[in-house]
């Protein structure tokens, strides 16, 4: 196991559930070329929405506090649907069918963090002309199947031979949906 101590590069997350990474893999096999030139596809295994970057901190102090925000915290309902871009990153848009996700990631944000929140799932990335913005484009009629997360998972982020591993470092349970 990996040594979790102080300095770690954490974020938290709302995994995508397997069924929903089924769907949109499925949805990229049909609408993606099979060699897009400069396209590095990201690991389903790993999907996530993230709802916080904490860079280097300690994942005990950071659990703590997690747990602490994300107290009584309900789930809302979510699907992935449509896709855009950010520079250099394909990703695919979440959808929030019923309940909020703002509270969610309101708790959860870093004090002076300035950006943002823009729910989305990193699929790939790539260079400029790697032709990101035409996937895009491919993928904006995708709606998977929706889903209520469970828990807010806090991961720890590794640089892998063949991209980040991410390693749960805590899971913190949330409320049922506003129906």
């Amino acid at each position: 196991m990996k040594d979790l101590g102080v300095g770690v590069r954490l974020f938290s997350a709302l995994p995508v559930p397997a069924a929903a990474g089924e769907a949109l893999r499925a949805r990229l096999a049909e609408a993606v070329p099979s060699r897009a030139d400069g396209v590095r596809w990201t690991a389903p295994q790993g999907w996530h929405i993230t709802l916080g970057f904490y860079g280097d901190d300690d994942p005990r102090a950071r659990s703590a506090w997690l747990a602490r925000r994300l107290d009584g915290l309900g789930a809302p309902v979510l699907r992935l649907a449509g896709a855009g871009v950010f520079p250099g990153v394909l990703w695919a848009g979440v959808a929030v069918e019923s309940g909020e996700l703002a509270p969610l990631a309101d708790a959860v944000r870093p004090p002076g963090e300035r950006r943002p929140f823009r729910a989305h799932v990193t699929v790939a990335r790539g260079d400029r002309g790697a032709g990101l913005d035409e996937l895009a484009r491919e993928l904006a009629d995708h709606r998977g199947p929706a889903w209520q997360p469970e828990a807010v998972v806090l991961l720890r982020s590794d640089r892998g031979p063949a991209g980040p591993e991410y390693t749960p470092v805590s899971r913190f349970g949330l409320g049922r949906a506003l129906r």
